[in-house]
């Protein structure tokens, strides 16, 4: 028991980096959706690459979403119109006209009426009456059977069959079989044009006062029924039966392959042969998903071992994968077609804000792909996310510039546009198959991006990291640290201005992190501010203090700047980024003055070396080791006399390599070629400073 807590105790990072993937491997399993995998990967327009095909059972041909979209269109374009009937119109109507032409024939026959009184030619007879009132009774029997309808909007309307409803009862009818209220006016005047002058003056105006609409458009009758058509529009297209042909090896898989290869796998789906099919599904999936986590692992621990012992750091990695797994799951639950809204590039830029390009990289192809797992034709989805990724880091610079964010949306959408329609061009053969809303979700996709920039900046003050939006803010030198460093040690302020410019150069040259090495070399001596005056760049009056110590006191006061310099860059909450440049900016050194001193003035003694080296650690990466070099290469060349080419050459090689014979850059991941590299540059950079001339050859 005693010997497995000292394990645990010994390998706890490791331990702890692999309960991290363990749970990793368990949500993503969670979330990925229990359905059998078609085992064949198509595309319209390619060719088939496997065996013939043969149908194994029987299967329904299921219709596109874009044929029942065109079905239902035609529903609409040829949908039955409804009208009904006022039965009780014409009953009222024929009551409204006897009684209202018997008051006008008694006022007219009286010569009550606006007409005057009657005229020799105009007997107004009791047989006339009954004759005339006969007659128009007819006639407004015969315009409402036929019946008057009532207008509507016609303008874009499209229909097919047009059904009238009348006493429960409907018949098949024309739209052109029916009176207007200006068609029945001019069949009322029509019916009497041979009567006499004052009995259409009578009786005319009578029957136009009974005409009104007796047939309506039922528009909710006619809505409920296309809405029934379509709710019954059957999704499936005929059956493929079983032992049937589907396709042969190297056919092009056309529109016709294509569905019933796509209704094969439809069919496959969710279904399980066994009652132990889905723990054989479930094995299978953590066993797929367990690799490509692996895939991670093993890359994570070949060439980036120091971040599987920082677990902040491993969470935060794995985090932004599981955060984007989730997004695109959630998206699926609403359907396929919106996966392409999912703002996946936000994965790659986030973690290069904090890490390096090809540690962006990897992880995105590993995040792609475990996505790919929960989407159907996932071919499709997998290249346009691993060339969005690609691009968006390699393309996308300075996130520190407000500029910047509106051209990284606009690169993304345009790499989006130009990768999809490569592939739908390939995939249609046309322009005009192709699905433009997808664009717009391509659209909606590089916008959404720009939430990466506030959640770096989440993400940032959560985990402790360090943006380079911060980094600038913190390379300000109206910083008040930086400022009260140019106040009390205006010497180191310079010194630690020149290093900075060294490094940077050295730093661009190598393809480091510029910003972070010039940040660090702004902070790197800020512990000299506890006892500036045991400085020599700030000794201005002549007076040095170390006159009065003893050798070791000296060492002591010199070495204690990096300790000083950590506990000040603690209390003002810098990052530990910048901390590491504090530590590690004289590695493991000797204080080579006083320890010169020492020796010469006490051959006899025995020394302790200890006592006149720096704590470590030595650098452990480009940027910390370039400080370094930029540090002591700055400091020592302000001690030469009269600076020419040749002894700018000669320090500068001097204390570089002796630096490296002495093991300073063993850990660091820089080569010799890079150290020729920042020796040239820096070498270029001291003769600009102390404007020493080219030496010409002779």
């Amino acid at each position: 028991m005693k010997s497995l807590l000292l394990y645990l105790q010994n390998h706890q990072t490791r331990i702890g980096s692999l309960v991290l993937f363990t749970l990793s491997i368990a949500f993503v399993v969670y979330l990925t959706p229990r359905e059998v995998k078609f085992k064949y990967e198509f595309q319209k327009g390619k060719p088939w690459l496997y065996e013939n095909l043969v149908a194994p059972f029987d299967f329904p041909v299921i219709k596109t979403p874009e044929e029942i979209e065109a079905e239902k269109e035609r529903l609409d374009k040829e949908k039955t119109l409804f009208l009904k009937a006022k039965d009780d119109v014409p009953e009222s109507a024929l009551a409204g006209f006897e009684s209202e032409f018997n008051s006008d024939w008694n006022k007219a026959a009286l010569g009550e009426d606006s007409i005057g009184r009657p005229g020799r030619d105009e007997v107004f007879t009791e047989a006339l009456k009954t004759r005339l009132e006969d007659k128009g009774k007819k006639v407004l029997t015969a315009i409402y059977k036929k019946g008057v309808l009532r207008p509507f909007e016609k303008e874009g309307l499209t229909y097919g069959e047009v059904l009238l409803t009348s006493q429960g009862v409907s018949s098949t009818v024309q739209l052109t079989d029916y009176y207007s209220i200006a068609t029945a006016t001019e069949a009322v005047r029509s019916a009497f044009k041979d009567e006499p002058d004052f009995v259409r003056r009578v009786i005319v105006p009578s029957l136009l006062d009974q005409l009104q609409y007796n047939i309506d458009l039922d528009q909710k009758t006619t809505d409920n029924y296309l809405q029934s058509q379509m709710e019954g529009i059957v999704p499936t297209r005929g059956v493929v039966l079983v032992d049937e042909l589907i396709i042969f090896k190297g056919n092009i898989v056309d529109d016709e392959k294509f569905a019933k290869l796509n209704s094969l796998k439809l069919s496959y789906q969710g279904s399980f042969d066994n009652k132990f099919g889905v723990y054989y599904l479930l094995a299978g999936q953590i066993l797929q998903i367990g690799l490509l986590f692996a895939v991670l692992y093993i890359f994570l621990m070949q060439f980036r071992k120091q971040l599987m012992e920082d677990i902040t750091k491993l969470t935060f990695i794995l985090m932004n994968v599981l955060f984007v797994v989730l997004l695109v799951r959630l998206v699926l639950s609403f359907g396929v077609q919106y996966v392409y809204l999912v703002p996946f590039t936000i994965l790659p830029i986030t973690l290069k804000s904090f890490f390096d390009t090809r540690l962006a990289l990897f992880v995105n192809m590993v995040a792609v792909l475990i996505c790919g797992i929960m989407l159907p034709n996932s071919f499709e989805f997998i290249y346009l996310q691993f060339i969005a990724g690609v691009f968006s880091v390699v393309l996308v610079n300075n996130l520190y510039k407000r500029s910047q964010l509106f051209f990284t949306a606009a690169k993304i959408i345009l790499v989006y546009c130009l990768s999809y329609l490569a592939m739908a061009v390939i995939q249609e053969g046309n322009l005009q198959q192709i699905d433009k809303l997808n664009f717009a979700f391509f659209a909606g996709n590089g916008f959404l991006t720009l939430m990466s920039f506030p959640l770096i900046y989440f993400q940032e003050k959560t985990f402790g990291f360090v943006s380079d939006v911060s980094l600038l803010e913190l390379s300000d030198t109206n910083n008040p640290l930086l400022r009260k460093l140019a106040q009390q040690a205006p010497g180191t302020f310079q010194h630690s201005m020149q290093v900075a410019n060294l490094a940077e150069a050295a730093i661009l040259k190598i393809h480091g992190n510029a910003l972070l090495v010039r940040t660090g070399a702004l902070y790197h001596d800020i512990g000299k501010m506890n006892n500036p005056m045991y400085f020599i760049e700030n000794q201005t009056t002549g007076f040095n203090p170390h006159d009065e110590l003893s050798f070791e006191e000296s060492a002591e006061i010199i070495i204690g700047h990096v300790k000083d310099g950590i506990k000040l860059a603690k209390k003002n909450n810098l990052p530990d980024v910048l901390i590491d440049f504090i530590r590690t900016h004289h590695g493991t050194s000797t204080v080579m003055y006083f320890y010169k001193k020492y020796i010469k003035n006490f051959p006899e003694e025995e020394v302790d070396l200890r006592k006149f080296t720096y704590p470590g650690p030595k650098p452990f990466s480009k940027e910390t080791a370039a400080l370094m070099m930029a540090d002591s290469v700055e400091a020592a060349s302000r001690s030469l006399p009269k600076p020419d080419h040749e002894k700018i050459d000669k320090l500068v090689e001097g204390i570089i390599d002796q630096q490296m014979e002495s093991g300073q850059f063993e850990n660091a991941d820089i080569t010799l070629r890079e150290i020729k590299e920042i020796k040239q540059i820096f070498k270029k950079m001291l003769m600009n400073i102390y404007h020493v001339r080219v030496q010409y050859p002779e």
